[in-house]
């Protein structure tokens, strides 16, 4: 009978993947949102899909339809200046012993909220699609950037946040190979994992419909609704830090 107390002893760990899976679950709807905003009013750049950037930086050098370099160019510049920024600063406040997670999503919604301002100072509340502000299309891939190196240390598994494939992959191969999940203790790390990578790929499509829709509205406009949802989020107080290491429980004598 000890030992059945003992199994609940997990419980409080569930509950904090839960919520970790939660607020990544927002993020990458954020994500789709982001970059549908920017490719339909920034004309065709993303700011957190790179290797979209990567390949319209291709079509556009082998002059191969209208395929602008600068836009692509400036995304990619300053989307890895956002992730070395802000790896080089979580690093230092994780050494320092201080919560980075909040801080780092304020940062993002700032950044989000630079860009929609810029955009509507330039732009009022129209759809440049064919001339889109370089400065404020900067912003937003900055603030993409941040993102990356904030889910790179966070390492929720199967939750990337910016892009779906291999999550698609994952889920794929998992309910195809195995598609009952055991009952009991034995199947919840195996239903959290098909959890996760299931919200990453419906976040993403749900980021995207959303994003399309905040289209018509304006880039600035659409940037400052999902700014305020990043903001929101930050100032809530949520954290999702990788869980600390903890010794493993003394065996039963």
């Amino acid at each position: 009978m000890p030992e059945s107390s003992t199994a609940s002893v997990p419980a409080p760990v569930d509950r904090t993947e839960l919520r970790r899976t939660v607020i990544m679950t927002v993020l990458t709807v954020v994500a789709g949102a982001v970059d549908a905003i920017t490719f339909l009013t920034m004309g065709r750049v993303f700011a957190a899909l790179e290797t979209g950037n990567v390949l319209f930086l291709t079509f556009a050098l082998a002059g191969s339809g209208q395929v602008s370099v600068i836009r692509p160019s400036v995304a990619l510049v300053t989307f890895a200046a956002g992730v070395a920024t802000a790896s080089f600063a979580i690093r230092a406040l994780t050494a320092r012993g201080r919560r980075w997670f909040p801080a780092a999503l304020a940062t993002e919604g700032v950044l989000l909220a630079v860009g929609g301002t810029l955009d509507l100072l330039r732009h009022g509340t129209g759809s440049p699609a064919h001339d889109s502000d370089l400065l404020a299309l900067a912003a937003v891939a900055l603030a993409m950037g941040v993102r990356s190196a904030v889910v790179l240390r966070v390492a929720v598994p199967g939750m990337p946040t910016l892009l779906i494939q291999m999550s698609l992959v994952q889920l794929v191969a998992d309910v195809s190979t195995a598609p009952r999940v055991p009952d009991g203790e034995q199947g919840v790390p195996r239903r959290l994992a098909r959890t996760r990578l299931t919200a990453t790929v419906c976040g993403m499509f749900a980021g995207g419909t959303l994003g399309t829709l905040l289209a018509p509205w304006g880039a600035g406009r659409a940037l400052l609704v999902v700014a305020a949802v990043v903001m929101a989020l930050a100032l809530s107080g949520v954290h999702a830090d990788p869980p600390r290491h903890r010794p493993p429980p003394a065996p039963a004598s």
